[in-house]
């Protein structure tokens, strides 16, 4: 498929009929939100998978200036 600019894609989505665009409008926030949790997700993951490893600790700031004066 060929890319298209923004400023092609932006007229054909207002070639649409007003419906058809205010379906797309909600069918592309869904997958916004989708993509946001997702991402959400592997970050929780990697943080877990790390946390588990030894790689991060848990800990609050005086835990942390405590560690830094070593």
């Amino acid at each position: 498929m060929k890319g298209i600019t923004f400023d092609e894609a932006l007229e054909l989505v207002e070639s649409l009929p007003e419906e058809q665009r205010e379906t797309l409008v909600e069918i592309i926030k869904r997958r916004l939100i989708e993509e946001r949790k997702n991402k959400l997700a592997r970050s929780i993951k990697k943080g877990r998978e790390e946390f588990a490893s030894g790689k991060i600790r848990k800990g609050n700031l005086e835990d942390l200036m405590r560690e830094l004066s070593k």
